[in-house]
């Protein structure tokens, strides 16, 4: 019989009422009624074309051809389960891949990287350098953190609201810092400076070069040690970060609790 025919559900049953000797303790077992298991066993006895159980004085007994294949079966129930452990294996794993940009990781997600690790001595992170949009087929990735306008064909979970802040120093210089996928109106005059991410023109803003646009997660630790300045409100709309992940890594219990502990950070 191939593997794609095996009566799994009927030798499950079989398993049961075997141990038992009974269908209704079977049935108790196996949170079904005793006609449900009735029905299985009598559809096992026809795919099998032999009689797996009969009724005596004394109550339900096994045929010896039923018997003969129970040491079988239950090593096989016995494969089955240590297979499950295996594949579980890396669900109960606590290390995580994560990719995100440099900056972010810097001002943002290695401290609470490090918070969410003292709640649980076995968590490992492996953090991978990323700007732009992450091939997790090629990439042996848990999950990736990045500024996205939402998490397209991934599952993902927003980090903050998509908030942008103009930061500066009250007394340095008003010119603008770039970089790359800062917004800047049309009208706007070159820059003063260019940098290469949002973290550094926070930290240039900081030094007074002039006032950087940067996602407003991005710049809360420097607002909150008085290193910079929100000039103006918060300006809401466009991208946002985003913990992404495909389906398969995001049904992982260790990436939906590390989404839940920066959600909720």
């Amino acid at each position: 019989m191939k593997r794609t025919h095996l009566p799994l559900n009927g030798l499950r049953v079989l398993d049961a009422a075997a141990r038992h000797l009974s269908f209704t303790r079977a049935a108790d077992e196996l949170a079904v009624t005793p006609a449900a298991v009735g029905q299985q066993i009598r559809a096992l006895e026809d795919t099998l074309g032999t009689v797996l159980f009969r009724r005596t004085a004394k109550g339900l007994e096994l045929t010896p051809e039923g018997e003969a294949g129970l040491d079988a079966l239950r090593a096989g129930f016995l494969n089955f389960e240590e297979a499950v452990r295996a594949m579980q294996a890396g669900q109960t794993s606590k290390s995580l891949t994560i990719a995100a940009p440099r900056d972010l990781t810097a001002k943002w997600l290695a401290p609470r990287l490090a918070a969410y690790a003292a709640t649980d001595p076995d968590l490992r992170f492996h953090l991978i350098a990323a700007d732009t949009a992450i091939d997790f087929t090629e990439a042996n990735l848990d999950c990736a953190i990045l500024l996205l306008d939402g998490p397209g064909e991934h599952e993902g979970v927003a980090l903050a609201a998509p908030d942008f802040v103009a930061v500066g120093r009250p007394d340095g210089a008003t010119g603008r810092i770039e970089w790359p996928g800062c917004p800047r109106g049309e009208s706007e005059a070159a820059p003063a400076l260019k940098v290469a991410d949002a973290g550094l023109a926070i930290d240039a803003a900081a030094a007074g070069f002039g006032v950087a646009h940067v996602p407003a997660l991005l710049a809360e630790g420097d607002l909150a040690a008085g290193r910079v300045a929100a000039v103006g409100a918060p300006q809401g709309g466009g991208a946002g970060y985003w913990l992404i992940a495909p389906t398969p890594q995001w049904r992982q219990k260790k990436v939906k609790a590390l989404a839940a502990a920066l959600a909720g950070a």
